[in-house]
């Protein structure tokens, strides 16, 4: 859905190719295109980057730890070019954090061969993006950052382009006297390289039936957060991978931890939990407050302070839940695509190699004048015949196989190591995240206590994630059904959305149904949303609709 006025004339901008989002994986498409057209004596052909951030790189968030492989086909010179990076791994475990408080670590040949890291690269997303920026600007690729998708244009079933966010409409839906409506950017071809969950390509995958005969994508949510720590212990701990199982989700869901060494006395740590949990108290932000807490890693943030927080949604479904990746006029990439390994908890290198092979096959059907579903059907060969396909379908099943049961899923992941990611199952299907809830009657997970030091409220984190957002405009957030929040939700679920948002976006302070109508239901902060899409997945009506504010508005995930 779009928030844009009706009936507004808006300029038109003709392009060859537009990329909506300024990711890994837009950006990466962007490069190899121009650099394919121009050896082809095509390089007047215009691109362009649209992405919705004020700057490009602050809606990008990851761990991150990069596999080298993509980026070495990029740029085989990415290291002598100055490809920014935090640190080369230098270490890696596994460790158990069990609830009595101590741990089991596992290092060397015990750690599972899909977390083993030597060779990768610790590295800041952002700052890796805001590199990849500047190579694109060298080759005369236009950049505009400020300037959000809020719809897809069509033809038929055939993508003409998008139409930019309007900016100054209040709250009401008025003009205000800085409006400015959004344009019609029209291209030939157009590339989604929204990221996770993004909104155009929710309603392209929807309206096309791009997800026919595919798994539901499975989604989880990663809570980070940056810390600066004491200088002796951030030397021993600089070029460390360390992942968690265990403590405090335990055995009841899909999730653990990460603490990755950086540079300048600095500590990336994460948990991330699938949100396939069936507990309607689901509070990753919680969760992870919990996960600071035990010994094992507050000992490690002792003396330090936190710099930056930030949260995200990961498409974690694999190989199946993959959907349709082109059709007439268009391109999928990237997480948007659902080009993650969550067996190896990797996502960066699959971005950028589907970008490169998605501009293949634009730049063939470009060089043809044409942009169909057949000519594009290319991007899909490619795709089938590449190292990215090869190692998703050795993964296929492996996120699947935990909505059997935390055990189940670990049995089977093993079982998959020497089965060329079959495991017990050839193909195994998926539930809908928003589908597996338990009656409130059932939840179990509690809260944290907050101290305002290691232990952080969210509207502290929120803070701390630089979210800012023009106040006097419609809220983002939709809720498309608002008195089913109080005839159903507070029965069956006891309004969850209180708890999944990591960012206290919605509120419910209501005694009671008829105080809830009076006040119009949930109370929803948009202003502190941090772009996660937590709710659009985990709403268990699905009538959460996040879409896209005013260009500019949202985090600033600087260094993450």
């Amino acid at each position: 859905m779009s928030l844009n006025a009706e009936g507004v004339e808006r300029e038109e901008l003709e392009v060859d190719v537009l990329v909506v989002g300024a990711g890994a994986s837009g950006l990466a498409c962007a490069i190899h295109l121009k650099r394919l057209l121009t050896a082809a004596g095509k390089g007047e052909a215009t691109l362009l980057v649209l992405e919705k951030a004020e700057e490009v790189g602050y809606h990008v968030l990851s761990g991150a730890v990069m596999d080298p492989k993509g980026m070495q086909e990029l740029f085989p010179d990415w290291r002598e070019r100055g490809c920014p990076v935090e640190s080369p791994v230098t270490f890696d475990c596994v460790e158990y954090l069990q609830a009595n408080g101590k741990k089991r670590r596992f290092a060397g040949a015990l750690v599972p061969p899909p977390l083993r890291n030597h060779g990768n690269s610790i590295v800041s997303l952002f700052r890796v993006t805001r590199w990849l920026k500047d190579q694109a600007e060298a080759l005369g690729i236009d950049v505009y950052p400020g300037f959000a998708g809020a719809s897809v244009n069509y033809d038929g079933r055939r993508v003409t382009g998008v139409e930019t966010r309007d900016a100054g409409i209040d709250r009401h839906r008025h003009q205000k006297p800085t409006f400015q409506p959004g344009m019609n950017v029209r291209a030939k071809v157009t590339v989604f390289a929204e990221g996770t969950r993004g909104s155009l390509a929710k309603g392209l995958i929807a309206k096309l039936a791009l997800d026919l005969g595919k798994n539901h994508q499975l989604y989880e949510t990663g809570i980070k957060e940056i810390w600066r720590i004491p200088e002796a212990r951030a030397r021993e701990l600089q070029g460390s991978v360390i992942h968690t199982l265990g403590a405090p989700l335990g055995t009841s869901g899909y999730g653990g931890g990460w603490i990755y060494g950086l540079a300048e006395n600095r500590l990336s740590l994460g948990y991330v939990v699938g949100l396939d949990h069936p507990d309607v108290k689901l509070d990753p932000h919680a969760l992870f407050t919990q996960w600071k807490q035990h010994p094992a890693v507050a000992g490690l943030l002792a003396g330090g302070e936190i710099l930056r927080y930030g949260a995200k949604t990961i498409p974690g479904g694999g190989y199946f839940s993959m959907p349709k990746l082109y059709g007439d006029g268009f391109v999928l990439v990237g997480d948007t695509a659902g080009f993650v390994n969550m067996a190896r908890l990797k996502g960066i290198h699959l971005a950028l190699k589907s970008g490169m092979l998605a501009a293949e096959a634009l730049a063939e059907a470009l060089l043809k004048d044409d942009t169909s579903e057949r000519v594009l059907a290319s991007y899909a060969a490619r795709f089938e015949a590449s190292w990215a396909r090869t190692e998703l379908y050795g993964v296929r099943n492996f996120r699947q196989a935990f909505q059997s049961g935390f055990f189940t899923g670990l049995v089977d992941a093993g079982l998959q190591q020497i089965t060329g990611g079959r495991g017990l199952v050839a193909r195994r299907t998926a539930r809908a995240d928003h589908a597996t809830r338990w009656p409130l009657a059932e939840a179990r997970l509690v809260k944290p206590a907050f101290d305002g030091k290691l232990a952080l409220d969210k509207l502290t984190d929120v803070y701390h994630s630089g979210a800012v957002h023009e106040e006097d405009q419609p809220a983002h957030l939709v809720v498309r059904d608002p008195d089913l929040c109080v005839t159903r939700c507070t029965v069956e679920y006891g309004n969850p959305c209180q708890h999944f948002c990591p960012a206290a976006v919605y509120e419910w302070p209501h005694q009671d149904a008829e105080q809830a109508r009076k006040a119009g239901g949930v109370v929803i902060n948009f202003s502190n949303c941090v772009h996660c899409k937590t709710c659009d997945v985990a709403d268990p009506y699905q009538i959460i609709e996040w879409t896209v504010p005013e260009g500019g508005g949202g985090p600033k995930y600087i260094d993450m």
